[in-house]
């Protein structure tokens, strides 16, 4: 009786390269989450340096509603990494090719974040003005 195909996860550099990708991931996500902060407060840095301007509705300044956003994607990411690694483990284990979609994780990330630079921009033009 011949021996069962060895399965691709017995060779240990394509699973600790899948942790490396996972990884990765959770930091850009931490990252995120970081600068998200920071943008939050430089709203508040700011405000500190003009006293005399108005006030933002509700107390809310973009730079807060743009820093959470960053926050939010930071966690969001993180769990789609997770997410996306249990599933490429559990699908090298049933032996499937692994394929790359069209839409991935990472074009996700980078739409989200041109889409949030260019609100700031936005946002850093009608301030100055």
């Amino acid at each position: 009786m011949p021996d069962p195909a060895p399965n691709i996860l017995d060779d240990p550099r394509i699973a600790l390269a899948a942790e490396r990708t996972m990884l990765a991931w959770v930091r850009t996500g931490l990252a995120m989450m970081g600068f998200g902060f920071v943008v939050a407060r430089f709203g508040l840095f700011l405000r500190e340096l003009h006293p005399a301007a108005p006030p933002a509705p509700s107390g809310f300044g973009g730079s807060v509603l743009i820093g959470a956003g960053l926050v939010v994607t930071g966690v969001v990411v993180n769990v789609l990494a997770a997410i996306s690694h249990v599933r490429l483990l559990r699908r090298l284990e049933r032996g499937e090719r692994y394929r790359p979609s069209a839409m991935s994780l990472a074009v996700g990330v980078a739409l989200v974040i041109a889409a949030l630079g260019v609100v700031m921009a936005v946002r850093l033009l009608a301030t100055d003005g």
